[in-house]
């Protein structure tokens, strides 16, 4: 029997948790800072702060300790908000044994050090622990009731994506195998940021062209950035990429998405930010890290640049859209072109 650990409970973790747990070979501890989550499953069997109406099988049970979520755990699970992955990661580290495998399943990057989550538990753990990343279009709500979903597992090492290929995979979750874990994790991570724009475009009161215009050249933009990191351009057409951002800047349940609509309907951050019930919109995070990471390569993103300016610098949408439609005449086809 596999003994997995979800350290998270926000409703990515939770839905995990359901598909794993789904399988009767398969024990599943799921940590929670938050003790009303704990009882919540415990003593009803569903997560009602993050996740209401989906039922946690009986085969996962839910703990504050993180000592107690490690203790026999083979594969462990990381699906806390980027800003939180390396302090809890050092946390665990005392109850972390050499034989485990790490999953991230957080999409984001670290603000202070523009690292991908991988990269942050490498720096905490060491290079010798086994990392996977785990990324796609995947909505917890869908996946949790069981709705076709793929999404992609990203390792430099065959044997471990197959091994969460096999572990994760049931009738409700196709999980395909890459190795590109640089394309996989920066798509996952950057599509938030598009996906606040368009949610904008929404708020705004605009139309079909405007958003696909915007998810096309935020797309361009992204694997500009992934090519750079030293990516691949064809993580960017799977899962990881196209697949995700057409998912977070379409459906109604992006919280990304809802964090822009509500912006361009002329609402204030901090007030979006203070409606959200502890619900995380990783691209009010990732952005700043993200035009950090495009200078540090000299990588030119105009969206991400703009979207930096309304999040973190109060600059009305409508002008970051007058200033993007009236930038220097560009040809299409240079999509992977550094700054000159």
């Amino acid at each position: 029997m596999s003994r997995i650990a979800v350290i998270g409970a926000g409703a990515w973790g939770t839905a995990l948790s359901i598909v794993l747990g789904r399988r009767s070979n398969q024990r599943v501890t799921l940590w929670a800072r938050e003790k009303e989550v704990c009882d919540s499953i415990s003593e009803r069997r569903v997560n009602e702060m993050f996740l209401p109406g989906h039922r946690i099988p009986d085969s996962v049970s839910a703990t504050q300790s993180l000592e107690e979520a490690l203790a026999h755990a083979e594969i462990v699970v990381s699906v806390m908000p980027s800003q939180h992955c390396r302090k809890l990661f050092e946390q665990m580290r005392p109850h972390i044994r050499p034989a485990m495998l790490f999953v991230s399943a957080t999409k984001g990057l670290e603000e202070s050090t523009l690292l991908r989550m991988t990269e942050v538990i490498a720096s905490v753990l060491g290079p010798q622990f086994k990392v996977a990343a785990l990324s796609g279009p995947s909505f917890a709500k869908e996946a949790a009731r069981g709705d076709p979903t793929a999404i992609a597992v990203a390792s430099n090492d065959s044997n471990i994506c197959e091994l969460v290929q096999r572990e994760f995979s049931d009738p409700g979750l196709r999980v395909y195998t890459n190795d590109d874990v640089v394309g996989v994790e920066l798509g996952g991570a950057l599509k938030n940021t598009i996906a606040i724009a368009a949610g904008i475009c929404d708020g705004l009161g605009l139309g079909h062209n405007s958003v696909a215009a915007l998810i096309t050249r935020g797309l361009a933009e992204i694997t500009r950035l992934v090519i750079a990191c030293g990516g691949k351009q064809e993580t960017m057409s799977g899962l990881a990429g196209l697949g995700d951002l057409v998912l977070t800047c379409t459906g109604g349940l992006s919280r990304n998405r809802s964090v822009g609509v509500e912006l361009g309907r002329g609402r204030s951050l901090p007030e979006i930010i203070a409606g959200m019930r502890g619900m995380v919109a990783e691209g009010v995070f990732t952005t700043q890290a993200a035009v950090g990471l495009a200078e540090e390569k000299g990588v030119e993103m105009p969206i991400a640049e703009q979207m930096h300016a309304i999040l973190n610098r109060g600059k009305s949408p409508r002008d970051a859209i007058h200033d993007l439609m009236t930038r220097s005449a560009k040809s299409e086809t240079g999509l992977y072109t550094k700054i000159s």
